[in-house]
């Protein structure tokens, strides 16, 4: 069975500072649920409220129909990967693997098979009988997991469990965590404040900032259609460049204008975004809108550009490399314009897309 988790309303004070402040969320049975945001921003205690680890001061939180406030984590049959992996030095990785089906009282036949098919669906059987400070931290990472799926959680909860990891493990583990979950359909809660990580792994993601819900949706969402200025450039990288919306078109810069007025009549300034890579760089003739090249960062698939414009204002741009592109170098003058649609129109303050 697959279990939803409901999140209604919850409230964690800390005196008067709400480190979770009112959240409401649905995770779907089976789904890959991931909390992002910045560090402070509520998540690994949303997590803990979870588990049970934090007390909840308001709301509820729901496994299916279940009402889960009073319950001990014990008592919730989750699964939890900590960040530091939490491994018993002391035992064995059978041993560790074992632990949580030890304190569930499963005979000793059930618990050995089990034990032996968590440890062969993470690919560490044959590290049974080492200790933990004979393995790497990949490994470590491995037995952390087995430990949380052996006991057939309803739940899986991790928080930041790759984030000991070096770049190049990150991106195995990352890929094996996601194929393992789907494999077993467990309902997955897990808190990342890396970007990409999130939008790699996850089926939908919920953006954090101050202990508030800023989007919840799909990764293709989150990073296309921001739901506001913080989103835009927590998610990836934007730009932010002054417009304004006139009665059947908009400008950005005063310098490119577009066709096209805003739904409910909108007029006035705004704040833009476009993302790096929908920046566009032609000759200085060919666009209303030049700037000068201050920067050029080689990333070898891509290079990156920083444009100073004429008002002084700053632009990234990335512009991948084939091989019959010519690079830009410092210096050079260059046009810059965007298409339409690689645009959203933020409100001056930008709390609230407009676009």
């Amino acid at each position: 069975m697959r279990f939803s988790v409901r999140i209604q309303d919850a409230v964690k004070r800390y005196g008067d500072f709400y480190a979770v402040n009112h959240i409401t969320l649905d995770i779907e049975g089976g789904e890959f649920f991931t909390l992002l945001g910045p560090s402070g921003c509520g998540k690994t205690t949303l997590l803990r409220m979870i588990a049970g680890f934090n007390e909840i001061d308001g709301g509820d939180i729901r496994f299916g129909d279940r009402r889960m406030n009073d319950i001990p984590p014990h008592r919730r049959n989750t699964g939890m990967v900590f960040q530091n992996y939490a491994i018993f030095p002391h035992l064995s990785v059978a041993d560790n693997v074992a632990y949580g089906l030890h304190a569930r009282s499963i005979p000793a036949e059930e618990r050995t098979q089990r034990t032996r098919e968590a440890l062969a669906l993470m690919h560490i059987e044959n590290l049974a009988d080492r200790m933990p400070s004979q393995l790497s931290g990949g490994q470590q990472q491995r037995v952390a997991l087995a430990r949380a799926i052996v006991i057939r959680p309803d739940v899986l909860l991790m928080d930041e469990p790759l984030s000991n990891l070096d770049a190049k493990l990150r991106l195995a583990m990352r890929t094996n965590i996601r194929g393992i979950q789907k494999e077993l359909g467990i309902t997955t809660v897990y808190v990342t404040h890396d970007q990409e990580e999130a939008l790699a792994i996850s089926d939908r993601i919920a953006v954090m900032r101050d202990g508030n819900v800023m989007q919840v949706g799909t990764p293709r969402t989150v990073y296309m259609h921001p739901a506001n200025a913080f989103v835009a450039d927590f998610i990836g990288t934007s730009n932010f460049l002054a417009g304004t919306v006139h009665e059947a078109s908009f400008d950005v810069m005063g310098r490119l204008s577009f066709a096209g007025g805003l739904a409910g009549g909108y007029r006035g300034e705004v704040k833009v975004s476009v993302r790096p890579e929908e920046v566009r760089l032609t000759s200085p003739e060919d666009s209303s809108l030049h700037g000068t090249v201050k920067r050029v960062t080689y990333l070898g698939t891509n290079e990156e550009y920083e444009i100073v414009l004429e008002g002084g204002e700053t632009l990234l741009a990335k512009v991948y490399r084939t091989r019959d592109v010519q690079p830009y170098a410092v210096g050079d003058s260059v046009g810059v314009s965007f298409a339409r649609d690689a645009l959203t129109l933020y409100t001056p303050d930008g709390k609230e897309a407009l676009s």
